[in-house]
C-alpha cells in the first residue's frame, strides 16, 4: 500500500474534494458506484461502506446480504471532468463480508489471487489492452440513435474522421488520471475508434480498462454522442474487440511459448468469459476476428499472436468481457502451460471456437479446470446453472 489513511485525508483536503466515489464491478464487469462525503472516510477505512449484495448481479449471498466496500488507497484519482472547486475523487474498492473476509466473487480479489499464484511459481505477467468502441449520434433528448458519428474508414483523418477531437479529449483525460495512452485511431467501422494504453501489472491494467470505458462514455456524452463497447453494434460492420497483450516471464526470462500453449489448450473452456453475450458470436470469424484455436507470429486472424519481443496478443475477447476475470483466467491457464512445459507445436490447432453463447456455456459447465478456479456463483452467473 503506497498511501496511508493520513495521506488520503491530506490529498482530499489539498484538492478541495467534496465527493468521493467508491467503485466496484459486478461479475460481468459493469461498474457500480456509491458516493460518500469526506466526513465519512474515517468510518469507511475502519468499517467499510455497506452495499446490498442481493441487488448486484452475480453477488449471490445467503442470509445477510450486506457486503462492505473498503477503499484501495493505491487507486485514488481525481475525476478531471468534474468541477475544479468541490472536486470529485474515486477509489476502486476491496469487498469484504460481515466477518471481514474478502468476498469470493470480487473480480479484483480473484485477479489478486491469480497474480499471487503465478508469483509463487516464479511467473510474472504484465498486461496491456487495445479497446475498440463506436461513437453514435444522439437525438434531441440525448438518447442514443443507431446513426454512427461518421462514415470514415480505417486510419482516415479529419474531416472524414469526426472522432479525432473526442479521442483527444479521452487521451488527455486519461493522462490526467495517471493512465498513459499510446495510440489512438479511427478503425474499420463507421464511427469506430481504438485507443490503447501502456502495459503494466495485471490489477492496475484491469482497473485502467474499467476507467477507460468510463472515460470514453463520459467524453462521448460531453460531446453530444454515445459510446458503445458492445461486441457487434452494427450488424454488417466490424465488431468491437478487446485485444489483450501479455508479457509472461519466469525468473526474468521469457516463457511466452509455454504460456501461449497453456492458454490455447484451455481457451475453448474459458471462452464464455471472453465472449459473454449472444452478439459476441456475430463478431467472431468476421473482419479479422478469430474463429478457431490458432496461433501465429504474424497476421491478425489468429486467436493468439506471438511477437518477437516476447509479447503475446489475444484477439478473441470483445468489449463485453470483464477484464478482471479475463486476466485471471489467462494467468491460470498460461501458468499451467509453463508448469507443464507445454509447447504450442505439440497442440492441436484449428479446433473451432464456440459458434453460439449456448455452446460456450456448455463447454464451461463441463470444465473441471474452471470449477477448480472460480466461485460457483460466478460460474452460475455465466452459464445459467
Amino acid at each position: 500500500m503506497r498511501y496511508s489513511e493520513a495521506d488520503i485525508q491530506e490529498f482530499i483536503n489539498d484538492n478541495d474534494v467534496k465527493f468521493i466515489k467508491f467503485s466496484f464491478c459486478d461479475v460481468f464487469g459493469s461498474q457500480k458506484i456509491i458516493s460518500v462525503l469526506p466526513s465519512v472516510l474515517p468510518r469507511a477505512f475502519a468499517q467499510g461502506i455497506a452495499v446490498d449484495a442481493s441487488r448486484i448481479e452475480g453477488f449471490y449471498k445467503p442470509g445477510d446480504s450486506e457486503l462492505f466496500l473498503f477503499p484501495d488507497t493505491d487507486t485514488i484519482s481525481l475525476l478531471p471532468w468534474r468541477p475544479s472547486h468541490g472536486r470529485v475523487a474515486r477509489f476502486y474498492c476491496h469487498i469484504k463480508d460481515e466477518t471481514g473476509q474478502e468476498f469470493a466473487q470480487d473480480g479484483r480479489k480473484i485477479l489478486r489471487d491469480a497474480v499471487a499464484y503465478a508469483k509463487e511459481r516464479g511467473v510474472k505477467v504484465n498486461f496491456g489492452a487495445e479497446n475498440d468502441f463506436y461513437l453514435f449520434r444522439t437525438d434531441e433528448e440525448g438518447e442514443p440513435t443507431d446513426i454512427p458519428f461518421d462514415s470514415a474508414g480505417f486510419l482516415d483523418e479529419a474531416p472524414e474522421d469526426r472522432g479525432e477531437d473526442v479521442r483527444r479529449d479521452i487521451c488527455l483525460t486519461l493522462e490526467a488520471m495517471g493512465i498513459e495512452p499510446q495510440y489512438s485511431q479511427h478503425i474499420s467501422g463507421p464511427g469506430q475508434n481504438r485507443i490503447d494504453f501502456a502495459p503494466g501489472p495485471a490489477l492496475a491494467c484491469a482497473d485502467n480498462v474499467i476507467t477507460f470505458r468510463s472515460v470514453v462514455k463520459m467524453m462521448a456524452v460531453r460531446n453530444g454522442l454515445w459510446a458503445a463497447f458492445s461486441p457487434k453494434p452494427i450488424p454488417d460492420q466490424a465488431g468491437n474487440g478487446f485485444r489483450i497483450a501479455m508479457r509472461p516471464t519466469q525468473q526474468g526470462e521469457s516463457c511466452a511459448d509455454a504460456f501461449l500453449a497453456g492458454v490455447l489448450e484451455r481457451f475453448q473452456e474459458m471462452q464464455v468469459f471472453f465472449n459473454p453475450r449472444e452478439e459476441s458470436y456475430e463478431r467472431l470469424g468476421t473482419f479479422g476476428a478469430p474463429a478457431s484455436v490458432s496461433w501465429a507470429d504474424t497476421g491478425r486472424g489468429a486467436l493468439l499472436r506471438r511477437k518477437a519481443d516476447g509479447r503475446l496478443e489475444l484477439s478473441a475477447a470483445d468489449g463485453a468481457a470483464n477484464p478482471y476475470l479475463a486476466f485471471s483466467l489467462l494467468i491460470y491457464a498460461g501458468v499451467d502451460g509453463v508448469q507443464r512445459g507445454l509447447s504450442p507445436a505439440g497442440l492441436e490447432t484449428g479446433l473451432p471456437l464456440a459458434a453460439t453463447l449456448g455452446e460456450a456455456k456448455a463447454r464451461c459447465k463441463e470444465s473441471a479446470f474452471l470449477q477448480g478456479l472460480l466461485p460457483r456463483e460466478i460460474l452460475r452467473a455465466y452459464t445459467g446453472r
